[in-house]
């Protein structure tokens, strides 16, 4: 009972913090709606970070406005739905086959009213009904069999991230689609992985996370383009002009990797 007691009052405390935070109009979530002061920080913040991250120049997420108060989305998340919401993805998913991988809740959620014709939900350690298991590295499904995969910050956790993306590319019909995002320092030539980095800590200090196994450099693109794929990087000035990042808890840094499945002619 005092447990429980405890509790309540931790709860009661979030949502009078979350009221006054309420109150304000500088930031709003263009997923939920809800204007307030501020979102809230990973981690205490960029400044809690390693001097390595900084200096090469690590791009990601929006560690200083990260979760929505109100619906708790992901900068991450918001941010594709942004990028979908100006390119006009979202009529291209109706009466797609999709493949989604480490679905976020509410992208999945407006993914699903976009009423695409298959839409297979898929994470190594799945969480929530609905959500089959599926190792990136051994795609369970056949050849040229999705007309879009999205894969949102989920190949920095992937040791084989070749073969992720050769399975991606498997599974993808030609002309097809993936979102492939993922962190990188653009300081960076070659991406890092050290063997000697094995702890926590020191994942935390070079990798930005204890559960990444590396931090892309800019050799990330060939990486992606090795299986076949023709990538394009949209940029948030170029296609968000009129979107200001940090009003919506975005990192305008991180462009959208949009890559599609181009097969030679035989």
């Amino acid at each position: 009972m005092e447990y429980r007691a405890k509790q309540e009052k931790v709860g009661a405390l979030r949502r009078m913090r979350r009221f006054v935070n309420g109150l304000g109009r500088a930031r709003q979530c263009c997923v939920c709606g809800h204007s307030f002061f501020r979102f809230s920080r990973f981690r205490g913040g960029w400044k809690s970070f390693s001097p390595y991250l900084h200096n090469v120049k690590w791009t990601g997420s929006d560690f200083d406005n990260f979760w929505c108060p109100f619906c708790r989305s992901h900068d991450r998340e918001r941010h594709l739905m942004l990028y979908f919401d100006q390119l006009g993805i979202w009529g291209k998913l109706a009466g797609a086959s999709i493949l989604h991988l480490a679905p976020e809740k509410h992208l999945a959620a407006r993914i699903e009213t976009c009423q695409p014709e298959r839409y297979v939900k898929g994470d190594l350690v799945p969480s929530r009904e609905g959500v089959e298991r599926i190792d990136v590295t051994q795609i369970p499904h056949a050849d040229a069999s999705f007309d879009w995969v999205i894969c949102n910050h989920v190949l920095e956790h992937v040791p084989d991230d070749a073969r992720a993306l050769n399975e991606i590319w498997r599974v993808l019909r030609p002309g097809g689609s993936a979102i492939l995002q993922t962190p990188f320092a653009s300081g960076l030539e070659t991406s890092l992985e050290d063997p000697e980095i094995a702890t926590d800590a020191k994942r935390i200090e070079f990798y930005g996370q204890e559960d990444h196994v590396r931090l892309y450099g800019c050799d990330l693109f060939d990486r992606i383009r090795a299986p076949g794929f023709q990538l394009t990087l949209v940029k948030h000035a170029e296609c968000l002009p009129a979107i200001d990042a940090r009003r919506y808890g975005v990192n305008p840094d991180e462009p959208l990797f949009l890559c599609v499945k181009v097969v030679p002619d035989v």
